[in-house]
Parts: structure tokens; sequence; C-alpha cells
């Protein structure tokens, strides 16, 4: 009879302790415990969500009341441009809120954290991963501040908590994409200042360029083939089909999301060193 060292686990303990199922365990639970780190920021200090709740109000009461009263854009029948232009700005808000999150990285990185975050066990690309669903979760808060002053000026959204939860779920992957596309461009600048400077010159095309505001169909040629590689226009047609039912193909929308991030991630892994060791 052969005994195992004293304090040492049997050998086929040993073995599920670092087999392929036990790792990707400890990659979901790393990546969990950093996504709760970067919210735990939102409960010490909540002026972000408010601050970020007027703009949005401000698109639905100017932009959308007038728009919805000239009849100016065409919209699916039957659907008032409000309802339309909803979850629009559901991705807008999103979208205003990931593609700056580059610069909270390189806030880290120069206060040291960074680097202490780079030389534990935990892989790059759960870093990234966490921060981007972390990025995720503060968009579904903005996005149900949104569906509430939208539900508060007369739009109606579908009464499906299935749909309306997939639509969260979509908004937080587009946001995760724009977050990991603003942790790369970080990695390659390595610099606050220009950061920002790229940020903002990309922010308004990546915008105007979408479905949010109007559809396709109406854009000039040259427009609309930058809205076929414009992950944020598929984000918006799948929020539309999911909380009013306009026609989309679903499928394809989520496909081009979770391609989108996923490539977003392993650039943005791929790039952290580089900004780690300025």
């Amino acid at each position: 009879m052969t005994y195992a060292a004293p304090g040492a686990p049997p050998a086929g303990l040993a073995d599920l302790s670092r087999g392929p199922v036990a790792e990707t365990v400890r990659l979901f639970n790393r990546i969990g415990t950093l996504c709760w780190v970067e919210l735990r920021k939102i409960r010490h200090d909540r002026t972000e969500l408010y601050t970020r709740a007027v703009q949005p109000a401000l698109w639905l009461l100017i932009y959308g009341e007038v728009f919805t009263r000239i009849h100016a854009i065409p919209t699916p029948a039957g659907i008032p441009y409000l309802a339309y232009l909803a979850p629009g700005i559901m991705a807008q808000s999103a979208l205003f809120i990931s593609i700056f999150y580059g610069i909270q990285i390189i806030w880290e990185r120069d206060a040291g954290v960074l680097t202490k975050l780079m030389v534990t066990p935990t892989p790059r690309s759960a870093l990234i991963t966490g921060k981007a669903f972390a990025s995720g979760v503060r968009s579904v808060i903005q996005g149900v501040v949104v569906l509430i002053i939208a539900a508060l000026l007369g739009v109606t959204f579908t009464d499906n908590p299935l749909k309306i939860v997939g639509a969260l779920i979509i908004l937080a992957l587009g946001s995760a994409f724009f977050s990991c596309l603003s942790m790369t461009l970080a990695g390659l600048v390595v610099a606050r200042d220009r950061l920002m400077g790229i940020g903002q010159a990309i922010t308004m095309p990546l915008f105007f360029s979408s479905s949010a505001l109007y559809p396709e169909k109406i854009m000039p040629g040259w427009l609309q083939v930058i809205s076929k590689v414009n992950p944020l226009s598929y984000e918006v047609e799948a929020l539309r089909g999911l909380l009013i039912g306009t026609a989309t193909t679903m499928w394809l929308d989520t496909v081009v999301l979770v391609g989108a991030t996923i490539a977003a991630i392993t650039c943005a892994s791929l790039l952290l060193p580089r900004l780690a060791n300025r």
C-alpha cells in the first residue's frame, strides 16, 4: 500500500485541479473578480451615472420629439420616430461610455496598478475581458435609464421580459466591443491626451454612420457601405428587433457583435504589455 505525502492531495484530485475544466473555472473566477472590482467604483461615485443620463434624455426630448412631429425621417409602418430612435440612443449612450474606457487603463498604468496586475498569474485576456464586461454592466444601467425615459415619453416597447433581457445583453456586448477597441487604441498611442483626441474624433463618425438615427436605405451609397461594416449598426438593429419588433436578421447581428468582441479582446490583450511597459 502506498501513501501520499502529508498535506498533498490525492493524485486524482491533483489532476482535476490542473485540468482544463479547473483552468476554465479559474479563468472565469478571475474575470468575475476583475469585473466586480471595476463595478465597485460605481458604488463609491455614482455621479457619472447621473450626468451621463442627461445626454440621452436631451436626444429623446428634443431631437426625437421634433423629428416625430415633422415626419422627416421614414420609419417602418406603424412605428413612431421616437420609438424608432430610442434603441439607437441606447446604443449611443453605451458607445459614449465605453469608447473612452482606455483612458482608465492608462491611469492605472500611471498609478502602477496595471504593472501589479500584469505580474499576477491572471491571463491578459482575463484582465481585458473583466474590464470590458464591467463597461457592459455600466451600459446596461444606462440603457435601463433610457428605456424608462422613453417609456415616460409614450414609447411602447415589447412586454416580453426575455426580449428585454436579450436587448440588455446585446447592449452589454456592444459596449464590451467598443471598450476593447478603446483599450486597443490605448495600447497603440500609450498617452491619455492622444487617446482622448482619437476618441473624440471617431465617436461621432461611428454614431452618424450607423443606423441609430435613420434607416440605412436613405443614406448615400458610400455611407451605406460604411454602415455595413460598423458594428454599431448591428447593435442598433438587434435592439430594435428585440424592443420594438422591426425586421432584422438577429443571428447575423449577434454573430457580428460576438466576433467583433472576441477580435477586440484579442487585440487589446496583445497590446497590453506594450502599454504596461511605457
